[in-house]
C-alpha cells in the first residue's frame, strides 16, 4: 500500500479516481487546490503525487516544484493530469521529470495502473554492486560502464552508452530530447535534437545485430523516447 496524494480540483474527476486508487489497497489524499496540497505535504510524507496541471490558485508544475524541495530524496514520483490536446503541458511536464502524464478525459482505471507502474519502478533498488535497475533483458554495470543485453556485451560509443543508462536508469519512463541531451551531452553545448536523434539510431542497430525482431527502445512522438527492459 502507498500513500498518494491527488490534486485535482474537479470534485467529480477526483472521487472516480480516488474509488480506483482505494480499490486498489492505496491510501488517497485528496486535494482541492495547491495551498492545500503543500499544507499536507508538510504534515506527512507521499509515496506518489498526481498534479492536475490545471490547479486555480498554482498552475501543476510550480505544485511539482514545492512538492520535491520538501521531499529531495528520494525525488517525489509525479504523475501529471493534462487537458486534451496540450503537447506543450506534456513536454514541459516531462523536461521537469515527470514519471508520466495522463490526458483528460481518462480511465479512472488506467490511471491506476500507470500508478502501479511508477510505484514498481520507482521500488526496484540497485544492487550492491553497482548494477543499474534495469531488470529484463538488460544487464547495466554502472560502476564498470558497460550493458548487456540478452546476455551479450554491447560495443558502445561513450555518448550510445550515455544515452542507454539514461534509459535503464527509469524503465518505461519518457525521458524527452532536452533531459537526453542535459543528462548525456552536458559538456556538449553545441549538441541538438538531432544529435539525440541520430544516436538513437545507432544504438537501435547495435541492439538489433544481437536481436533483429526486438526493439526495446520507444519512440513517443513530439516528446521523446522510453526504453521497455522486458523487450
Amino acid at each position: 500500500m502507498a500513500r498518494l496524494l491527488l490534486v485535482e480540483d474537479e470534485p467529480a474527476i477526483a472521487d472516480t479516481v480516488l474509488y480506483a486508487l482505494r480499490g486498489d489497497g492505496h491510501e488517497a489524499v485528496h486535494c482541492l487546490t495547491g495551498r492545500e496540497a503543500q499544507a499536507r505535504a508538510r504534515e506527512a510524507a507521499f509515496d506518489l503525487a498526481i498534479l492536475d496541471v490545471g490547479l486555480p490558485d498554482i498552475d501543476g508544475f510550480a505544485l511539482c516544484r514545492d512538492l520535491r524541495d520538501l521531499r529531495r530524496e528520494p525525488p517525489l514520483p509525479v504523475i501529471f493530469l493534462t487537458a486534451h490536446g496540450a503537447e506543450a503541458e506534456r513536454v514541459l511536464g516531462l523536461e521537469m521529470g515527470a514519471d508520466d502524464y495522463v490526458t483528460k478525459p481518462f480511465s479512472p482505471r488506467e490511471l491506476a495502473a500507470r500508478v502501479r507502474a511508477v510505484l514498481r519502478r520507482v521500488a526496484q533498488p540497485a544492487s550492491a554492486s553497482g548494477q543499474g535497475a534495469a531488470p529484463g533483458a538488460f544487464e547495466h554495470d554502472a560502476e564498470g560502464l558497460r550493458v548487456r543485453y540478452l546476455g551479450h556485451a554491447l560495443d558502445l560509443t561513450r555518448y550510445e552508452y550515455g544515452l542507454l543508462a539514461a534509459l535503464l536508469a527509469r524503465p518505461g519512463a519518457v525521458l524527452s530530447r532536452v533531459q537526453l541531451m542535459d543528462r548525456v551531452w552536458g559538456d556538449a553545448p553545441d549538441t541538438s535534437d538531432r544529435t539525440v536523434d541520430t544516436h538513437v539510431k545507432t544504438l537501435r542497430a547495435k541492439l538489433r545485430e544481437v536481436a533483429p525482431d526486438r526493439d526495446p527502445v520507444r519512440t513517443h512522438r513530439g516528446l521523446g523516447y522510453s526504453i521497455d527492459t522486458a523487450a
